[in-house]
């Protein structure tokens, strides 16, 4: 536990005195809400059955910039705290301290997750849920980010300094951010794209907003929870091969 809050404390610091990582957080339902201000008042003089037509079939904005804050805003940044920390030389005195990969993820992940928190309140509100749907919208998109921060995390272990997270990083993060929009349009896609967590969330956010079985979402949050799992997995082994050595 000493270690876990050691690590947590040196997160936020670095995290606070970083404005990049931390516009992420708001950025993202930001555009979200302006997108879907902008969407609404330019339907205003439109006959009343098209523009409802028009908002019925149109993918809510608010949902597709929710996936790309889990992918494209989370991805990049956790990998970078991870490569910043082996850069400095920090992840291998805590190696040498014997911190456990689970700890040292926590602590490292966990400031991430707290911020996103709010992001993912943000999100709720501008998406137009309410009550149990809403609630159901903020845990698929929280289960996102875990799963972000353990892909990120598990990327920055590979990189040697912040550089090279950036090239590692950036491919893993625009399929996963900008794949859940192509998936709106092309059924190809969204096949291919079903095993991730990332489509996952237009999966879910369709359920709150057409209905359909429940099973449909179990069946999501379970394959969300698995992609949580086997990247965790992953980390362990990546941090035991080559974090040690960092």
């Amino acid at each position: 536990m000493r270690s876990l809050r050691a690590i947590f404390k040196k997160q936020l610091k670095d995290t606070i005195h970083n404005p990049a990582v931390l516009m992420n957080f708001f950025i993202f339902p930001l555009m979200a809400f302006l997108m879907n201000t902008f969407t609404v008042m330019d339907l205003e003089g439109v006959p009343e059955d098209v523009s409802e037509l028009i908002l019925a079939n149109f993918p809510n904005l608010a949902i597709m910039m929710s996936a790309m804050f889990a992918g494209m805003g989370l991805i990049p940044a956790v990998t970078g705290f991870i490569a910043e920390d082996i850069e400095k030389k920090s992840l291998r005195f805590l190696n040498m301290a014997g911190v456990k990969p689970g700890p040292y993820l926590l602590g490292v992940g966990s400031v991430t997750f707290f911020l996103s928190v709010f992001t993912a309140l943000a999100f709720g509100f501008i998406s137009g849920f309410r009550g149990l749907d809403f609630w159901i919208f903020v845990a698929s998109l929280l289960s996102g980010v875990a799963a972000s921060i353990v892909l990120g995390a598990t990327i920055g272990i590979l990189c040697k300094n912040q550089q090279a997270a950036t090239g590692l990083s950036m491919p893993a993060a625009m399929i996963l951010g900008f794949g859940p929009m192509l998936a709106q349009f092309n059924d190809t896609v969204a096949r291919v794209l079903h095993v991730t967590y990332t489509q996952q969330l237009n999966v879910i956010a369709d359920y709150l907003t057409h209905g359909g079985a429940e099973t449909v979402l179990w069946h999501s949050f379970a394959i969300m929870w698995a992609n949580v799992g086997v990247l965790g997995v992953l980390f362990v082994i990546v941090y035991a091969r080559k974090g040690l050595r960092g």
